[in-house]
């Protein structure tokens, strides 16, 4: 046989027995991945069923697999998705991933292995598997459970920590120590090669693609975004940084343009292709010698990782104030290792800091933890209960989440929290701009000294730097003057509610101005010896940015337009399809309290019936607060409304009132149509609240529009009331309809 074939008979027999065993996976309802690793362990080289496979060409196939691994994770992710999952997801994911790589150092030094073994160790016990968590919420039905936003945001967290972890452990790895000074520095470089590749992208990226957008075919598409994922892998190498993260990142830019779902959609298969020739070299890799040999360290990593990632994510649910349900069902539900696992192990293993046995037990472990996994997840609800049983009043009553409290105090906290979140990422991003421009001074200058080789150097030392100032100019004004519209606002406010805020908000402000100093000064030490001259000069620098803020304020308020244009334009169009907004959505967000969209087809038996008519309300327990019928919205519609064909009926509900809901009509979920006029709003009852005291049948709020959601009394959470029940002074109710129909009940 010709040699070039050879390649075509691994890959045939790797793919025909892959799709053998993904088919019996999923008849045996296991994850693919696991399909995937017993196909690579029967045709590898171990067993010797199939004659030796040229491991270094599978090895280059995994390689790409890992690209394409991570450029799919990225399309998935979003940098202002990790914003909404809030400080909850980040302290859960951070407290295990912390807890773990601790747990990680302790069992590797018990099993007498090294210091970098153990750290390699840790990080590879703090990655769950975000694909099959997701996999088995979704199979088990469980996606809309009021705790699956906490877990999936957590594990949105994890897949960008363990993008930092391969690029600290290779650091770790190279120089063999923990080198504290090293790995600030490595650190530091992450954050700048991010944040300015993200910056970079998102301005550059969006505005080709709108350019082009009518040339954009799926096959032109694709070519262009698999080359820009390679382009980025490239620099990502030459920037000293790993493929996987070059990768991820592109992926990342280009979930956030407007074609990001369709990016998705075509590069799926070559996901899934060079996805699953990775996880079958991983097979490949499992020696059952090396597995009989070792298994007690196998058992003992097993136990580590389940029992620890279930103790560390529980506790940091519960520091994160989410209740002992939410805590209990994150910690079972992360309790296993991930696809991460795999990469961690194999980069430990080819910088030489790992020996080559571990590969395969962190391979039997993984497996392990994947096939209990289900299980797992299902345990959470008995433990759960039985905790709650078993726990002292007084524990139980620390561990509950204190909601609804509000005071002038912890609005004024919220605003500064606010503005300083604002005004860090501005100075974030603005700093790191002005970095990279500084740090690109070097090769302008080598240019500008080989176009003009024989100008004197002071000369050309003043046209360098002022040619490198008017580039920074304007960054330099985003810096040190100009605000965010959310921090122009929460400055507003806070001066307003106390006058001495004035105090704190003018050191921001000369902090910023001291800051943009520090960098005119840097760039005036690259061209000449800083001297009482060189401090003038900043300071008339300084003063001219006011001189000529018109101008700076056009061109950077020009740059941020752009930006946020295209930032947002994925979620600008994603908002005019929908039926309830964001903002509804916040206001039920931490609650078991969901709103499900339907559309009635011709042959639905409702059809021509009433609202009044239908057991909606008696079977399930939910309320249609919505009909959208083409271009016209009734909003609370009363029990005399008929029903058409077409009708998209917006519900809401418990998860456990839209199951039944569901069952009790032909149910089709819809994509949403924006409506402004529909809003969901919280309201405290007062003394002389319209509601106090009254029933829910003697309020009579469908005549204006309105229908109670929620009510918050005495503690317990009740999701569309009985009429009977009576409003006190002190419940919070939230209130669906009209907006200018809610605002009267305020």
């Amino acid at each position: 046989m010709p040699e070039e074939l050879h390649l075509v008979t691994e890959l045939s027999i790797i793919l025909v027995a892959a799709g053998v065993f993904t088919i019996l996976s999923k008849a045996l309802k296991q994850p693919l991945i696991l399909g995937y690793i017993i196909a690579g362990f029967l045709v590898g080289p171990h067993l010797g069923l199939f004659p030796q496979f040229s491991t270094e060409a599978v090895s280059e196939w995994s390689e790409i697999g890992i690209i394409f691994l991570l450029f799919g994770l990225g399309l998935e992710f979003s940098f202002k998705k990790l914003i909404k999952v809030g400080s909850s997801a980040l302290l859960t994911a951070g407290v295990k991933c912390i807890g773990m790589m601790i747990v990680g150092l302790l069992a590797g030094d018990a099993m007498g292995w090294t210091f970098m073994e153990s750290v390699f160790l840790g990080g590879l016990l703090s990655m769950s598997s975000t694909t099959i968590i997701i996999k088995a919420y979704d199979d088990m039905g469980m996606k809309k459970k009021p705790y699956a936003s906490l877990i999936f945001g957590s594990l949105v967290v994890e897949d960008l920590i363990a993008v930092l972890l391969l690029v600290l452990l290779s650091t770790m790895a190279v120089s063999n120590q923990f080198a504290g000074g090293e790995m600030l520095l490595a650190i530091c470089k992450l954050v700048l090669y991010i944040v300015l590749s993200f910056v970079v992208g998102i301005y550059v990226i969006p505005t080709v693609f709108k350019k082009v957008r009518k040339f954009l075919s799926a096959e032109i598409l694709l070519l262009f975004s698999i080359g820009l994922c390679f382009g980025m892998v490239v620099l990502a190498n030459l920037a000293g940084f790993s493929s996987a993260l070059g990768a991820f990142l592109m992926g990342s830019i280009l979930s956030e343009t407007f074609e990001g779902e369709k990016i998705e959609h075509i590069t799926s298969s070559i996901k899934d292709l060079f996805g699953a020739i990775f996880f079958i070299s991983v097979g490949m890799m499992v020696d059952p010698a090396v597995i009989a040999e070792h298994w007690l360290p196998i058992l003992i990593i097993t136990v580590v990782a389940m029992v620890g990632i279930l103790f560390c994510s529980t506790a940091g649910a519960l520091l994160a104030g989410q209740g002992l349900d939410t805590a209990v069902h994150a910690g079972f539900s992360l309790a296993q290792l991930g696809e991460f696992a795999f990469i961690i192990a194999g980069l430990g293993c080819s910088l030489g800091v790992m020996r080559g046995f571990i590969y395969p037990v962190i391979i039997a472990v993984s497996v392990i933890t994947t096939f209990t996994t289900p299980y797992m997840i299902k345990a959470a609800d008995p433990v759960s209960a039985w905790l709650y049983r078993v726990l002292p009043a007084r524990v139980l009553d620390a561990i509950t989440p204190k909601r609804n409290i509000t005071s002038s105090s912890a609005a004024e906290k919220s605003e500064w929290k606010v503005l300083l979140k604002s005004l860090f990422i501005r100075i974030l991003v603005y700093s790191i701009i002005l970095i990279a421009i500084l740090i690109a001074t070097q090769f302008f200058d080598r240019f500008f000294d080989s176009l003009f080789p024989q100008l004197n150097a002071v000369a050309g030392n003043w046209i360098k730097m002022a040619a490198v100032l008017a580039v920074m100019l304007p960054f330099l004004y985003g810096l040190s003057v100009l605000n965010s519209e959310t921090a122009n606002r929460s400055a507003k406010r806070l001066l307003k509610e106390k006058s001495s805020n004035s105090w704190p908000i003018m050191s921001l402000m000369a902090f910023r101005a001291m800051l943009a100093m520090c960098f005119v000064l840097a760039l005036v030490s690259n061209y000449f010896d800083l001297n009482l001259i060189s401090i003038v000069l900043v300071l008339a620098v300084v003063a001219g940015t006011y001189f000529i803020s018109r101008f700076s304020l056009r061109r950077i308020t020009s740059i941020e337009k752009r930006f946020f244009a295209n930032l947002n334009e994925k979620e600008l169009s994603e908002r005019k399809k929908t039926i309830v907004t964001d903002a509804v959505k916040e206001q039920l967000e931490g609650y078991d309290v969901h709103i499900e969209t339907c559309v009635m087809s011709a042959d639905s038996p409702y059809v021509g019936h009433t609202l009044r008519e239908m057991p909606f309300r008696h079977t399930s327990g939910v309320n249609i607060i919505k009909i959208k019928r083409g271009s016209k919205s009734i909003i609370v519609p009363n029990g005399d409304e008929y029903i058409y064909p077409g009708d998209t009926l917006v519900a809401v509900g418990t998860t456990e009132q839209l199951s039944e809901f569901q069952k009790s009509v032909a149910f089709e979920p819809l994509g949403n149509v924006e409506d402004e006029m529909f809003v969901v709003e919280k309201v405290e009852l007062g003394r002389e609240s319209y509601l106090t005291g009254k029933s829910l049948r003697t309020a009579k709020m469908r005549d204006s529009g309105c229908m109670v959601v929620s009510v918050m009394s005495g503690g317990v959470l009740t999701t569309n009331p009985k009429p009977e029940f009576v409003f006190a002074e002190g419940d919070i109710v939230w209130i669906a309809g009209a907006g200018s129909s809610v605002n009267w009940y305020k």
